[in-house]
């Protein structure tokens, strides 16, 4: 975290992003909140779910705008700009408090919605102009861990305010604006101090893009078909949002029928309760942002999108469970940290893929296609509860919903996801330090030879690299019969004394292929951690692939209870074991076995 801060401008980005969404959130949070104090059943749902709707459907509205206004000119001039706009709405919002005008006061979340739409595509595009791309998902991470710390500072400071000015003594929403007004004055003031940040943030594009937008086609709808081609042209982009606009219909719904549901089934009616138990989801989200940004250092790990929409599921299924507020307090933290798991990898793989002429248009879309499955749902939400559905339901209904979205999500992402649930149970033990990466080439075959220590070591091996390596392994555990699926989805490549040419002809294919391949000469594990005779069966393998030979070195795992050997005085349970893992430049491709030793000797002596 500190070199991404070290970076010019990223705090002063986070900063602005924090202010932006701390703003946003207290109005909805003022007016939610009026809402609750003084309706119940199923019009405080329908109203609800109106508010949410009109905060959603700017981004339906200003798709083609907000895409060509992202893609045309500076991105950190649209943030200044955008953060004026906030001054002003925020003093028109304050204006209604004190007069007691709600449905003007209503009706403003649009404005500062459409100003959030406009800004976003912005927001989220200057994140791939502002820090290299390695550092792209640490970033998302930091951002969605900003903005949710925002929305969960911004439910509680607004939320303790309104009670302290309101409490249960007024009972119409005009009496309610005109006491709780003094609280305008602080939107307008975070909207001028967002400004003023906004307008320092460094201009990171040279050459702008000269198109023009036509207003004719924009009203005639040429320009949401052109857009929406765009977006649909790269196949992974389109899924990736399509999950995201799942994720967050599922997540609306949630917090518009969260009130009335607590208020119904557990007769709680303190504001501060409802809305403190639903910030605590942002918690979550913080600390499921930080800790996927970290094992994505290496790469943008999706695996966790498995993770999160699977544990999303059996949240949602078990919230209509739960009768008691702490409870659900836990299940809403969890469900922060599992939707962490979701959106942060899925946003840094659509600013990755999206090419820079056409991002702004590609974030755009993303807005445009997540509110149009949110305003739905809320439709549907409330046309539920006008039928007198109560939130109990919709909560299963919910749950059926998450589950489609895990069934995409498992197909695509089975294996990742597998690795990535293996990541997150070692390192709880471990901590692995990785030398020498820069030596395996991104785009070209890689043969990798090193020793072996462990039964693990083809998972210490694998967790740097998003190519999955096909390790050499032996047919007798190949043929496991719990663990052969497993092994069959890993692209293992299982060797006998009877078919050993047949298993280096295939390591030779996957080669050819331009994969990653790896053998451990030695032919089993070490008993005493040293270097075992090295067999020659890899030399079977033709050089004429176009790859190189990368020798690996791993130290700190023996003496574990994944090795052979275990001594009497081992480490302390709750001691994490530190394993550093060596890559060694390129070999000759023809390099011998006695030679290869000799090589992997050499790198374990340099420690």
């Amino acid at each position: 975290m500190g070199k991404l801060l070290a970076i010019t401008g990223v705090l002063n980005y986070l900063v602005v992003v924090f202010l932006n969404a701390f703003t946003d959130l207290g109005h909805k949070i003022i007016i939610q909140n009026t809402i609750f104090k003084v309706y119940d059943g199923e019009t405080q749902i329908i109203l609800t779910a109106v508010v949410n709707a009109l905060i959603l459907l700017p981004f339906i509205l200003v798709f083609s705008p907000s895409g060509f206004i992202a893609d045309r000119f500076y991105k950190n001039s649209i943030m200044r700009y955008s953060a004026l706009f906030a001054v002003f709405i925020t003093l028109v919002i304050t204006f209604s408090y004190y007069q007691g005008w709600f449905v003007l006061a209503f009706f403003m979340t649009f404005l500062l919605a459409l100003q959030s739409a406009i800004y976003s595509p912005a927001k989220y595009g200057y994140i791939k102009e502002l820090v290299p791309e390695n550092y792209i998902t640490s970033l998302n991470g930091a951002t969605q861990a900003v903005t949710t710390v925002a929305i969960l500072g911004g439910i509680i400071f607004y939320t303790v305010l309104f009670e302290n000015f309101v409490g249960d003594e007024f009972n119409t929403k005009e009496t309610i604006l005109t006491n709780i007004a003094p609280l305008g004055w602080l939107l307008v003031a975070s909207s001028v101090v967002e400004y003023i940040l906004a307008s320092k943030l460094p201009n990171k594009v040279l050459k702008l893009n000269k198109k023009k937008f036509n207003l004719k086609r924009y009203f005639s709808g040429y320009y949401l078909v052109e857009n929406m081609k765009i977006v649909k042209r790269e196949k992974e982009i389109f899924e990736s949002i399509l999950v995201l606009a799942l994720f967050w219909s599922i997540s609306q719904v949630i917090l518009a029928i969260f009130g009335e549901f607590t208020k119904s089934e557990l007769n709680v009616t303190n504001t501060i309760y409802v809305q403190g138990v639903m910030a605590l989801a942002g918690i979550g989200i913080v600390f499921g942002s930080i800790f996927v940004s970290k094992l994505s250092k290496y790469y943008i790990n999706l695996g966790f999108v498995m993770v999160g929409s699977v544990g999303i599921s059996v949240v949602v299924f078990l919230i209509p469970f739960f009768s008691s507020m702490v409870s659900l307090a836990i299940l809403f933290v969890l469900f922060g940290i599992l939707s962490a798991f979701l959106l942060v990898p899925l946003n840094a793989y659509i600013q990755t893929l999206a090419p820079k002429q056409q991002l702004g248009t590609i974030l755009a879309g993303n807005n445009f296609i997540q509110n149009i499955f949110m305003v739905t749902f809320l439709l549907l939400t409330t046309l539920f509860a006008y039928l007198g559905m109560d939130s109990e339901i919709l909560f299963y209904i919910m749950g059926f919903v998450s589950l489609y979205m895990c069934s995409i999500v498992i197909k695509k992402y089975l294996v990742m996801g597998f690795w990535a649930i293996i990541e997150m149970i070692f390192r709880t033990r471990h901590t692995y330090i990785y030398h020498g990466l820069e030596n395996i080439p991104k785009d070209r075959a890689v043969l990798l030879l090193g020793n072996h220590v462990s039964w693990i070591d083809w998972i210490i091996v694998q967790l740097p690299f998003k190519r999955r390596i096909s390790f050499m392994m032996d047919r007798a555990i190949y043929n496991w019969k719990f663990l052969n699926m497993f092994f069959k989805k890993g692209e293992a490549i299982a060797v006998s004394s009877k078919g050993l040419k047949c298993a280096f002809k295939e390591a030779h294919k996957r080669l050819l292929d331009g994969g990653m391949v790896a053998i451990y000469p030695e032919g089993g594990i070490s008993k005493d951690g040293k270097l075992g005779k090295f067999y020659s069966g890899y030399e079977l393998i033709d050089n004429d692939y176009d790859g190189v030979v990368i020798p690996f070195y791993i130290d700190g795992i023996f003496g574990s209870i994944f090795s052979k050997y275990k001594p009497k005085n081992g480490k302390l349970f709750y001691k994490k074991r530190v394993i550093n893992i060596y890559f060694g430049e390129s070999l000759s491709k023809d390099i011998k076995a006695d030679e290869l030793k000799d090589k992997i000797i050499k790198m374990g002596k340099k420690i």
